[in-house]
C-alpha cells in the first residue's frame, strides 16, 4: 500500500533517471554489505578550521588550503539547521517473549548501530560522528577469535572478554578482526564490518522494531542491511523500509518494491530522507505486507519539531511565521498560514500570543500549545502464535485465519509493559539477546518539574482496531496521523477524551496534563476486552500503569 503525501521537488529529474538505471539492471546482481553515513553534504557542510578559508563552509579536507585546516564536520551552523543523522537496522529473524513466558518467532529489524541507547528505551538514531565511531560491545558469535586490547596480556587470543586479565578495568576489551568485540556494555557506533553484520544481524530482531527519531531541517541515512533468516533458511526473503506517510521526497526511497528496490540477503540499501514535517509516523518492511507485519517488522519513527530551538527570549509566533515563510514556494507568502494544500513544512499561524520558546513540543504551534516535559512512544501491535509458529516449521500460513491473540504495547503486553530495562530471549542457539526493550511505563514525576506527558501511539496491527483508555486522568488529543489538529484560520481543534480508537496504519499524539491530578497509580488500558489476556492467560494484555509522582 503506498501511503499518500508524497511531494514534488524541483530537480529531482536526475535522481528520477538515476533510479531508472538501477531499476533496468539485471535482477540477479550482486550485492553487498555497504554501511554509508557522510559526515557533510550540500544542506549541511562542515567549516574549515584553518587556512586561508577558515571559517567558510567545506565539503572535504580540499575545501580547505593550508597545512594544518580541516574540515570540521557536525557543527551547528544557523545558515544550515538541522543535522546529519544516521542508523543501521538489519532485517533478519529472532525470539521474543510474551507475557505468559511464551517464545514467539519472529521476522524482525535487528539494531546495528546506537545499541546502548536503544537497550536503554531511547531511539538509535545517531549524529554522523557517533554514528562513524565504530561498534564495541558484546559479540554474540562463540567461534570467533580475538585479541585482548589493553591489560598485562595485550595481544593475546581471547574469545571472550573473561579471557583478558584485567578484564574489568576501564579500557579493556576482546576486539575481533571484524571490528566488533566483547566488552562490558555497547556503544553507539555502528557495525559495518560483514562479519559483525552477520553476528549481531541474525537471531537478534526486536519488538517492535529499533525506535528512530530525527529534527526537522536533519538529513537522515538509514542502512538497511538484510542478513538471512537463520531459521528459515528456505526463504530468499527479501526486506525494504517504508515510511508510512511520511512526506518523501522521491517513490526511489519508499520502500513499496513496485516503485522502489528490494534489498537482498546480504546486500545493503541506504535509505535517504529529509524531515520536512514534525509528527508521530512508523515504519514497516513492505515485502508481503500481511505477513511481514504479522511476524514483527514494524517500528515507529517521530520527527521533534524545529519550534525545539526557539530560544526561550524568541516568541514562538513570530518564529513560526519566519518558518513558514522560508518553506513556502510563493516568495510573497505572508506565512500566516500555508500555500498548499498539504502544508509541506508549514503550520497555520494561532491568534496573537506573546508565548515564548524555550521547552519541548510535539509541533510546530506558534502558541506553546503542544509543550510536554517528558515523552513515551508507545507502538500498538499484536501477535498470533499460530501464524508465528506455522512461519517457523515451514507450513503454508493460513492468512485468512490470522487472528492475534497476544495484544502488545511496544512489544510487551502486562506486566511486562512496567518492567524497566530490556527483555531478553534465549534464542535457538542458546545465546540470549535483547529483544524487547522499550518498557511503556508512563512516569510523570511532578517532584522534577513534569506536569505534561505526551504520548506518541501509533498502530500498525494487521488485524484489529484498538480502542485504549484511561481512568482518573484525561487525554488531550493534538493531532492525529502526523497532523497537528488545527484549521486553516489558525484555531485548535484539540478535543479531550477518556479514550481513542486506532486501526493499523494510524497513529495520534496524546498529552496526559497532571497538574491538577492527585499522585497514584492509573492505567493506560484496552477497553477491547479480548485484548487484556496473553493467549490463554487472563489479566494481561494491552494495559500499562500511568504513575503520577
Amino acid at each position: 500500500m503506498t501511503c499518500p503525501g508524497w511531494i514534488p521537488i524541483r530537480g529531482r529529474s536526475i535522481l528520477a533517471a538515476f533510479a531508472l538505471l538501477l531499476l533496468a539492471a539485471p535482477a540477479a546482481r550482486a550485492q553487498s554489505f555497504r554501511v554509508q553515513c557522510p559526515a557533510t553534504s550540500t544542506l549541511h557542510p562542515g567549516i574549515c578550521s584553518a587556512g586561508s578559508k577558515k571559517g567558510q563552509t567545506c565539503l572535504t579536507r580540499a575545501d580547505c588550503p593550508g597545512p594544518n585546516a580541516a574540515c570540521v564536520a557536525g557543527a551547528v551552523d544557523p545558515a544550515h539547521p538541522g543535522q546529519i543523522k544516521c542508523q543501521h537496522v538489519g532485517g533478519g529473524d529472532g525470539y521474543a517473549t510474551m507475557g505468559d513466558g511464551t517464545q514467539i518467532y519472529l521476522f524482525a529489524f535487528s539494531p546495528l548501530s546506537g545499541l546502548l541507547d536503544i537497550q536503554a528505551g531511547k531511539p538509535g538514531t545517531q549524529t554522523a560522528t557517533v554514528f562513524n565511531t565504530g561498534y564495541v560491545g558484546p559479540n554474540y558469535s562463540t567461534t570467533g577469535v580475538g585479541a585482548c586490547a589493553g591489560g598485562s596480556n595485550a595481544g593475546e587470543p581471547c574469545r571472550a572478554l573473561s579471557d583478558c586479565p584485567d578484564s574489568t578495568s576501564p579500557g579493556i576489551s576482546c576486539v575481533f578482526a571484524s571490528g566488533t568485540n566483547i566488552g562490558l556494555t555497547p556503544n553507539n557506533g555502528a557495525i559495518t564490518e560483514p562479519a559483525g553484520i552477520m553476528d549481531l544481524g541474525v537471531l537478534a530482531g526486536n519488538a517492535p522494531a529499533p525506535l528512530m527519531a530525527i529534527d526537522e531541517d536533519d538529513e537522515f541515512f538509514l542502512t538497511l542491511s538484510n542478513p538471512g533468516m537463520i531459521m528459515r533458511p528456505d526463504l530468499f526473503e527479501q526486506h525494504t523500509v517504508h515510511f508510512h506517510g511520511y512526506p518523501n521526497a522521491s517513490s526511489f526511497f519508499d520502500g513499496v518494491p513496485d516503485a522502489s528496490i528490494a534489498i537482498n540477503i546480504a546486500g545493503s540499501f541506504t535509505y535517504y530522507y529529509t524531515a520536512p514535517d514534525a509528527g508521530t509516523y512508523f515504519w514497516h518492511c513492505h515485502i508481503t505486507p500481511p505477513e511481514h507485519l504479522q511476524m514483527g517488522m514494524v517500528g515507529q519513527l517521530y520527527v521533534r519539531p524545529r519550534q525545539d530551538r526557539v530560544a526561550a527570549t524568541q516568541e514562538l509566533r513570530a518564529a513560526l511565521i519566519a518558518a513558514n515563510q522560508r518553506a513556502a514556494v510563493d516568495p510573497t507568502a505572508t506565512g500566516l498560514s500555508c500555500t498548499d494544500i498539504l502544508c509541506t513544512g508549514q503550520t497555520p499561524v494561532p491568534p496573537p500570543n506573546t508565548v515564548t520558546g524555550g521547552a519541548k513540543y510535539a509541533y510546530n504551534d506558534g502558541d506553546g500549545s503542544t509543550r510536554y516535559d517528558v515523552e513515551f512512544p508507545i507502538q500498538m501491535m499484536g501477535f498470533d502464535p499460530n501464524f508465528h509458529y506455522v512461519g517457523m516449521t515451514f507450513n503454508p500460513e493460513a492468512f485468512s485465519d490470522m487472528k492475534d491473540k497476544y495484544f502488545l504495547l511496544s512489544g510487551r503486553s502486562y506486566p511486562d509493559t512496567v518492567n524497566a530495562g530490556p527483555i531478553s530471549t534465549v534464542s535457538a542457539d542458546g545465546v540470549s539477546r535483547p529483544s524487547q526493550p522499550l518498557p511503556s511505563l508512563i512516569r510523570i514525576d511532578r517532584t522534577a518539574g513534569q506536569t505534561r506527558a505526551l504520548l506518541r501511539i501509533s498502530d500498525l496491527s494487521v488485524t484489529e482496531f484498538t480502542t485504549l483508555a484511561t481512568i482518573g486522568i484525561p487525554m488531550k488529543v493534538i493531532a492525529l496521523n502526523a497532523r497537528l489538529l488545527r484549521d486553516t484560520a489558525g484555531n485548535n481543534l484539540y478535543y479531550d477524551t477518556n479514550s481513542i480508537t486506532l486501526g493499523g496504519g494510524e497513529s495520534a499524539d496524546v498529552i496526559l496534563d497532571a497538574s491538577g491530578v492527585p499522585a497514584g497509580t492509573y492505567f493506560l488500558y484496552s477497553t477491547n476486552l479480548d485484548h487484556l489476556s496473553n493467549d490463554a492467560e487472563n489479566f494481561g494484555g494491552m494495559m500499562t500503569e500511568i504513575q503520577v509522582l
